[in-house]
């Protein structure tokens, strides 16, 4: 068989070799990834920065996935995976305006919680699990001479709907708060919905919420404790020791925004971040009293317990925003104790408080329960909802 002429040979077949090498090369580059990410989570744990396992290692967690669901909350939060994770947040509001999972946009630069426009699975159920555990708490602390009052803080998203625009809320959830308001009152249980307060806001042309973040105002929180205060003196409590406050406003300040950080572009120079707000400030100083307590009371008080707050705060970040505590404190011309904690949801707060020191040995004459709507209708855990 004659060979091939040179003008019908076949192309010579090109070595593989640059292919290979950038495959050699991506190969080293994803191995010294992984090596450190392995060795940034592992220094984590060692400092004790990173808890892999925060809920107990035992059969009946492992079995119903627990264990696992927290080991992976845990490496999401690890430093290489949240900087990688970060820095895909930033590129896609820089490209394209997202926010990522759980930040949405409304109009003018509003931005609100994607939680609070979709409703939960088996919504319906949580909601009245969580009522017959209001109710149940109610009945034991009656029992121990305690009064409780239950403040609901609507969604950002229902008050300030008008900011909403392209943004559905989903029409499923708009009775959340009437079937809460009827699950109270059938358990006899006082209930604030501070919907009307925040909304009489807007028609003076106020916002009674941030615009970047989950939270109210100033004067949102204001509105919100003199709704509260009301309330409470409808219950004709008298509340010990009297103490009125000094209001004063600081001027217009930066305010970063949660929702911000939530949607990870707070890593962003201020120019490439959502539009930055501004905020006011107050600051509340107790005002002397007009008179001495006479010597009498003094001397029977031999603990100084006369001096304790009556009241204690619990809840959420709602009630370290703002100042609410201290705006429910000048409302109800009473000291508050503080006991609420950010991402308390519906429990955090609540179970950490009644199993204090605090509660045993000083327990209040009212607890003021704060509680956002969103919250209602979550997923129930494991959560043991009783006092100790």
């Amino acid at each position: 068989m004659p060979a091939p002429s040179a003008a019908n040979a076949a192309p010579p077949i090109e070595a593989p070799r640059a292919r290979s090498l950038a495959a050699r090369v991506s190969g080293a580059v994803l191995l010294l990834f992984m090596a450190g990410g392995l060795a940034s989570t592992l220094l984590a744990v060692q400092q004790e920065k990173l808890d892999l396992a925060p809920h107990p290692l035992n059969r009946t967690n492992f079995l119903d996935g627990a264990s696992m669901r927290d080991m992976a909350a845990a490496l999401a939060n690890a430093p290489l995976a949240r900087i990688a994770a970060d820095s895909e947040r930033q590129f896609s509001w820089i490209a394209t305006g997202d926010l990522g999972p759980q930040v949405r946009q409304g109009c003018d630069g509003w931005l609100f919680l994607a939680e609070e426009l979709m409703p939960q699975p088996d919504a319906d159920r949580h909601l009245r699990e969580r009522a017959r555990a209001v109710a149940a708490i109610q009945e034991q602390l009656r029992a121990r001479g305690i009064r409780l009052v239950v403040a609901v803080v609507p969604d950002k998203s229902r008050v300030e709907s008008a900011r909403l625009c392209t943004l559905g809320r989903s029409a499923a959830i708009d009775n959340r708060i009437r079937v809460w308001t009827a699950q109270m009152a059938a358990a006899g249980v006082p209930l604030i919905d501070t919907t009307a307060a925040l909304q009489g806001l807007l028609t003076r042309g106020e916002d009674p919420f941030l615009r970047t973040d989950t939270h109210w105002t100033e004067n949102g929180a204001d509105a919100a404790a003199h709704a509260v205060a009301d309330a409470v003196r409808g219950l004709g409590m008298e509340l010990e020791p009297h103490q009125d406050y000094d209001i004063q406003r600081d001027a217009p300040a930066r305010r970063p925004g949660d929702l911000v950080r939530l949607a990870g572009l707070d890593g962003l120079p201020q120019a490439l971040q959502p539009a930055a707000e501004d905020a006011v400030s107050s600051r509340f100083t107790p005002r002397p009293a007009a008179a001495a307590a006479p010597a009498a009371s003094a001397e029977a008080d031999l603990f100084g317990d006369a001096a304790l707050p009556q009241v204690a705060l619990i809840g959420t970040s709602f009630s370290r925003t703002s100042h609410f505590a201290e705006f429910l404190a000048a409302a109800l011309q009473t000291p508050v104790g503080n006991f609420a904690r950010d991402g308390g949801n519906f429990w955090g707060s609540a179970g950490a408080y009644f199993a204090s020191d605090a509660f045993k040995q000083t327990p209040p004459k009212l607890i003021v329960w704060e509680l956002p709507e969103r919250v209602l209708q979550l997923p129930v855990g494991q959560e043991r909802w009783s006092l100790p």
